[in-house]
Order: structure tokens, then C-alpha cells, then sequence
């Protein structure tokens, strides 16, 4: 099965990302990249211009955001009771930090398959 096929049927492959090979699909994958980073980035014209160092960017964004929500999730029973929060939110802030790292991982595993489908046929690529 090619690459395109493979990474597309992926169910982390993103609904947002048109299929490698389609009209505008690398529009659509810089897009939807983009749109992982915070809006300040937006004005980098050296991120958007270049599709590896948006998705490198975006791979490293993503799993500093993991790291961070971990700290949170791991610290919250200790530090939250100081803050004055009573049992009910820390539970529902618990669950929100757990629901949070699932769905930054989702989106990191769909990165790393948008990055990989932008840098196929690169000279990067040929050389691996």
C-alpha cells in the first residue's frame, strides 16, 4: 500500500487535512498546522513559508504542552487544596488535565503523519 494510502487511513490523520496528492492538500495541511501553534506565531513568515520547520515547530509546541499538562495533572492534588479549591474541582480539573493530554497526543500523532507526508520526496527524505 503507498504512503499516501497508509497515513491517510490513519484515525489520527486529521479530518481538517486533505489526502496527500489532492488539490490544495498541502494548503490544508500548513493550515491546520498553523493553526496548533499559538496566534503570535501567525506573524513568522519563515514558519509558514517553510512546511518542515512549521511542522518541526509544531511537534515541539505540542510536547512541550504535554509536558506541561503532566506537571499539572501530577501536582494537582498537592497544589490545588492551597489555592483554596474544594474536592469537586480538583476531581473536574483533574479530568480536564487527563482529557487534555489525550487530545494533545492525538494531535502530535497527527503532526508527526502531516510531517511526514510534507517531507516525502524532500532531499531530506530521499536521504533516509
Amino acid at each position: 500500500m503507498p504512503l499516501t494510502a497508509t497515513i491517510t487511513r490513519s484515525p489520527d490523520w486529521p479530518l481538517q487535512v486533505k489526502a496527500p496528492g489532492t488539490h490544495d492538500w498541502e494548503r490544508s495541511a500548513t493550515r491546520w498546522l498553523r493553526d496548533l501553534l499559538p496566534a503570535r506565531y501567525g506573524s513568522y513568515l519563515t514558519l509558514t513559508r517553510h512546511h518542515a520547520l512549521l511542522a518541526r515547530h509544531v511537534q515541539l509546541q505540542l510536547q512541550h504542552e504535554m509536558r506541561a499538562v503532566r506537571v499539572a495533572l501530577q501536582t494537582s492534588r498537592a497544589e490545588l487544596p492551597v489555592l483554596g479549591l474544594g474536592e469537586a474541582a480538583i476531581e473536574n480539573t483533574i479530568r480536564m488535565y487527563a482529557v487534555e493530554l489525550e487530545q494533545l497526543g492525538r494531535l502530535a500523532r497527527g503532526a508527526r503523519l502531516v510531517s511526514d507526508a510534507l517531507l516525502v520526496g524532500t532531499p531530506a527524505q530521499r536521504r533516509r
